[in-house]
């Protein structure tokens, strides 16, 4: 029994699709109507029905949404915001309604945000849906029909041409020049031209060459095939089973943030708790005054803006990364950018032009390489080793010709460039000629096109028939270059046509292969057609080899420069492609990827087990012909192995790796809509540069968080040291909850924000990436937290005691000590600006005018709180004379100073540690 014979079905209403087999590619035309039971005139309707109730209907199942006022529900089980529910509570208590309402408003905010942009994977999934087309013309009982696509059933007969979206998996029984686009299911860069021959059962998806699969496009031609599976048992419908099974992971700032307020509110609760049964017990304070100062005190240490001020943060940086053509869908993935350790990059269109350029003409007299990159026919052609010109030597004169000659696509100029329609690779060849200084118009008009046969893969050649000007009759053709060559008997050299040589040509053939480069051949013969119009019989023998033309998808020259980056700033680029091993490792080694290192196939993927994934992944940067299982296994490996992972991707098969990684990217241009549905951020312009300018700018937004937590901490610490302070000395309190509020207000409200609009370090993308769990309260922010914490309550509680002592009355010792905490914090933003690094300089001081504007505001906001009489009355607050402003401003200049001091000093220590 063979292998075709080795399952047939006996009923193919009633047997599982699960039973069939898997590798219909792999099994032969006839096999596959066989078992199917799909005979040439197609199904009867009682046997379709029969079979649709087995299989069920053709289209994706809707993925089960979770009812909005449950997702609405979950997004407030988050610490973060339980402390803002909580602050806004307790200022409430103490009569703040205003203050109470603006923290439960941001409360809110935070809400919304996260109820709009949860659900992602369900819009992924709704989008591929939409690409299953609505009709399709099938035969049964003998007839042709259009019908409704979702009621097509394994063993139905389909047919397919240019422009249709094929609607199930097929194995096609029937192809005449048939080509599909399948870059949205395999990433392959060009269309594919399909075939009926069985191919290897172990043979990548991209090489499928005897299947059509649902949702790809039939860009020419025409073709039957047998529908092998419907719904979710095509290749379509099981990568919308991977979506659904992909967890969505936390980011590492939402993560970090989480333990960060855990751990917060712990400390902030413990020690509510101990001071207030220190009041009581041991300093006899009334408990509910002690109550009312507890409050006071939790409300002070509660970081109430940072929520706040993390949108606000995260959401600037998504304005100036959408000038720069990164779109962001999730406001945390900004950060998560800024923390990528490794990005995973398509190929064609992100790191290449997607614009197909001859760049090595190889003739039999030499070798001609073509400068200028793309569409544009900008550039010259040079012969090794001489000067430009060479376009008119004899021997290169016929090749460019001929190859504008036989061609049928088109070079059109619009107003955002230039453009091809049609065929890319014959595009390559319009775009060498006009390199060369050839016309078309007028080359056709010279030597116009009498007939001609179209590119067929079972011929694999392209021919047309033409008269010169002199009515010389001429047969050019060009193809793949096997075939090509044995039509040839002589070749054109620089003295004209010469004997061929074909170990010369096959020895050119394997190394432009072994570049990464597309080979076609270009021949021609001063012949007619024998008998009437152009035949196949026409092409067997007596052409001269003119050239072979080398073809590559370029790299972008901003991309270059954009992968060089990455790498001084730490990043790892790999490249993840449907093409062929050669084309990505020659583009890869353009591009700096991969360089000295092999490139790993789809098919070798297969082969390892998660834990020899995970070693392959940490050496290998270029992986060739991979399939949606692949790219999803590549990601989670690279994530296995600490790694915080940018996934780029524009088809269908790229959103369960894309829905994976911590940051999906997705292509604008040409991108599928389930692509971007998966993502996180999308791409305007398809660029991998704009990538590393968003990988800066999220290390400039997680910068700017750690600053805004650097300076919010030490001075929400500062009020309640002073507190603490007075009760454990056993002293007047020195503020009392109202001026608590008034101090977080006024600087809270105005000063922190100034922080989000701070520009990048110079050197931020010389760094490497921070650790992914790397703590956001380190030991650093420790020290600086207590430092700054005890000089602040120094401050304050010195100038409080000292106008007590000098006699003053209460009002105008706990004004002193109010003024004292807000100029501190006004100059201790400035020393915010930069972490480890003095800020005594003329950018430090004066480089970010929010900076200025907000202290001023908190300034003269102040000024108000002590010279105006109602707020004495609200605020128990009394007027300052010059004097004591003077005395306030020195103890904020004194920490402003201490603090410089301290960068310094620990500059000096890390510089002789090194």
């Amino acid at each position: 029994m063979t292998q075709d014979d080795s399952f047939i079905k006996a009923d193919p209403a009633s047997t599982d699709t699960a039973a069939a087999p898997t590798d219909w590619h792999g099994r032969s035309a006839e096999f596959a109507a066989r078992a199917l039971g799909s005979p040439e005139g197609g199904l009867s309707e009682a046997e379709a029905g029969a079979r649709l109730r087995v299989h069920g209907r053709n289209e994706l199942a809707a993925a089960r949404r979770r009812h909005p006022l449950l997702r609405l529900l979950r997004q407030f089980h988050n610490l973060l915001l339980y402390l803002m529910i909580a602050a806004g509570i307790i200022t409430a208590l103490l009569g703040a309604w205003v203050d109470a309402a603006v923290l439960w408003a941001a409360a809110l905010v935070n809400v919304l945000i996260g109820f709009v942009q949860e659900g992602k994977a369900e819009n992924a999934l709704a989008a591929i849906r939409g690409m299953l087309p609505p009709h399709a013309t099938v035969i049964r009982e003998g007839r042709r029909r259009v019908m409704d696509a979702a009621f097509l059933v394994p063993g139905d007969r389909v047919v397919i041409a240019s422009g249709d979206r094929v609607p199930a998996d097929l194995r096609l029984v029937h192809a005449r020049d048939l080509r599909l686009d399948q870059a949205s299911l395999t990433g392959e860069s060009l269309a594919v031209e399909k075939t009926t021959a069985p191919v290897a059962a172990d043979a990548a998806l991209a090489e499928r060459d005897g299947m059509g699969y649902s949702g790809t496009l039939v860009v020419g031609g025409q073709g039957v095939g047998i529908v092998t599976a419907t719904g979710l048992q095509t290749e379509i419908g099981r990568i919308t089973r991977m979506i659904s099974g992909v967890e969505s992971a936390g980011t590492p700032l939402m993560r970090k943030l989480d333990r960060f307020s855990a751990r917060l509110a712990s400390v902030i609760l413990g020690i509510a708790v101990l001071t207030f049964a220190f009041g009581v017990l041991l300093g006899g304070h009334p408990v509910a005054d002690m109550f009312v100062m507890t409050v006071a005190l939790v409300a002070s240490a509660i970081p109430e803006g940072l929520p706040a001020i993390m949108t606000i943060i995260l959401a600037l940086g998504v304005q100036r990364m959408a000038r720069q053509k990164a779109i962001i869908r999730r406001l945390p993935a900004v950060e998560t950018l800024g923390s990528v350790t490794i990005i995973c990059t398509d190929k064609t269109g992100t790191l290449t032009r997607n614009e197909m350029t001859v760049q090595l003409v190889v003739t039999g007299a030499g070798v001609y390489r073509a400068s200028g990159v793309g569409y544009a026919p900008e550039g010259e052609i040079a012969a090794d080793g001489g000067g430009p010109g060479a376009a008119r030597r004899g021997d290169l004169l016929p090749a460019l010709q001929a190859g504008m000659l036989c061609n049928d696509s088109v070079l059109e100029r619009r107003e955002d460039g230039w453009h091809i329609v049609g065929d890319p690779t014959e595009g390559a060849l319009l775009v060498l000629g006009a390199k060369g200084g050839l016309d078309l118009a007028a080359l056709s008009k010279e030597w116009p096109r009498l007939d001609s046969i179209p590119f067929e893969s079972e011929n694999r050649y392209m021919a047309t028939h033409h008269k010169d000007a002199g009515s010389t009759d001429w047969i050019l053709v060009k193809g793949a270059p096997e075939r090509v060559l044995s039509m040839c008997r002589w070749q054109l050299g620089g003295e004209g046509p010469q004997p061929l040589d074909v170990d010369y040509w096959r020895r050119m053939v394997n190394d432009i292969a072994a570049r990464g480069l597309r080979l076609l051949a270009l021949a021609r013969k001063a012949a007619g057609p024998a008998d009437g119009p152009l035949s196949p019989a026409d092409m067997e023998d007596g052409f001269v080899m003119l050239a072979l033309a080398g073809i590559i998808d370029p790299p972008r020259a901003e991309a270059i420069a954009a992968v060089k980056q990455c790498h001084a700033a730490g990043i790892r680029v790999k490249m993840i492609t449907g093409d062929h091993a050669d084309t990505a490792r020659a583009v890869g080694a353009q591009l700096g990827i991969g360089v000295g290192r092999p490139a790993v196939t789809g098919p070798e993927i297969s082969l390892l087990d998660d834990a020899g994934l995970r070693l392959v992944v940490a050496d290998v940067d270029i992986f060739a012909r991979a399939s949606p299982e692949h790219k999803l296994r590549l990601v989670q490996a690279l994530q296995d192995n600490g790694n915080i992972v940018a996934m780029t991707g524009d088809g269908v098969n790229d959103a369960p790796a894309l829905k994976q990684a911590d940051v999906g990217i997705a292509m604008g241009l040409k991108g599928t809509d389930a692509a971007r549905e998966a993502a996180d951020m999308t791409l305007a312009d398809d660029n991998f540069a704009t990538i590393a300018a968003a990988v800066r700018e999220g290390r400039a937004v997680y910068d700017n968080l750690r600053k805004f937590i650097l300076f919010m901490l030490p001075t929400n610490g500062g009020e309640a040291l002073v507190v603490i302070a007075a009760l454990l000395l056993g002293l007047a309190l020195p503020l009392t909850p109202a001026q608590v509020l008034w101090i977080n207000m006024v600087t809270a409200g105005t000063l922190g924000i100034a922080l989000a609009f701070d520009a990048p370090d110079d050197n931020i993308m010389l760094r490497p990436p921070r650790p992914p769990e790397e703590p956001l309260f380190t030991a650093f922010f420790l020290w600086r937290l207590v430092l700054v914490s005890l000089l602040m309550m120094l401050g304050a509680l010195a100038l409080f005691l000292y106008k007590l002592d000098s006699g003053a009355g209460i009002e105008v010792a706990r004004t002193m000590a109010v003024n004292t905490i807000v100029l501190c914090e006004v100059v201790y933003l400035i020393n915010s600006r930069r972490l480890r690094r003095s800020v005594l300089d003329r950018e430090g001081l004066f480089g970010n005018p929010y900076a200025l504007l907000t202290m001023a505001i908190a300034v003269l906001l102040q000024f108000v709180y002590i010279h105006w009489s109602p707020m004495h009355r609200i605020f128990g607050s009394a007027a300052l004379s010059a004097g004591e402003w003077l005395l306030t401003l020195a103890a904020a200049l004194v920490l402003f100073f201490a603090v410089e001091a301290e960068k310094l000093i620990a500059q000096r220590l890390r510089a002789a540690r090194t």
